[in-house]
């Protein structure tokens, strides 16, 4: 479930729809978490769809570190890629943001995070990088781990509306982060290894 001080807005015809910021979500919120209602494909199953079903699926999903095709229920699906992106994921099943978003600010994340298929080039933003592949989260997850790491500590101060949709364990692996008694798991453990995997889609 994607944060619910957010909306979808038509951006334009090239890029299409985007998640933007009503209110303001500071540093340190849980922007997202993957809850009951995300629907979890295994390669196998993405197979069997009517081929009517597989562009959305191919469009709107990421993919997990065991392949599976993660498809959001909400507007979540409609969040674009930046090179700079306001909200990333971790290793716990939920995203936070690594910065203040402002209102009526597009959130975003880095689709280097998603385990995508094939090389994406998104609109030019002035960065280094200009090209995601499916092997970016091998390439910059300690740029990613201090960067959120950072977000961790400040995720106790903040309100978190997400908070009911977390398990406990969840909960507690923040306040450890957040207290310094652990050291958050690497997004790296995100990372799903197509190369390990012939028999899957793509």
């Amino acid at each position: 479930m994607i944060h619910p001080h957010t909306e979808i807005k038509f951006i334009s015809a090239e890029i299409g729809y985007g998640v933007f910021a009503t209110q303001l979500i500071p540093t340190g919120t849980i922007t997202w978490v993957k809850d009951m209602l995300d629907q979890e494909l295994s390669p196998a199953e993405f197979e069997k769809l009517a081929p009517i079903c597989r562009p959305v699926v191919e469009t709107y999903t990421y993919r997990n570190n065991k392949g599976n095709y993660v498809l959001c229920w909400d507007i979540a699906r409609y969040t674009n890629h930046s090179f700079r992106p306001n909200s990333m994921a971790t290793a716990y099943g939920f995203e936070i943001a690594v910065s203040d978003i402002k209102p009526g600010e597009q959130l975003t994340n880095d689709y280097g995070f998603l385990n995508i298929i094939e090389p994406f080039r998104p609109s030019d933003e002035g960065t280094r990088r200009k090209t995601v592949y499916p092997d970016d989260l091998l390439k910059y997850h300690k740029q990613w781990d201090n960067t959120l790491k950072k977000a961790l500590f400040k995720s106790e101060r903040q309100e978190q509306l997400l908070k009911p949709l977390l398990s406990d364990h969840q909960w507690e692996t923040i306040l450890k982060i957040a207290s310094g008694e652990c050291e958050p798991e690497s997004i790296r453990n995100n990372y799903f290894d197509a190369q390990k995997s012939p028999d899957l889609h793509g």
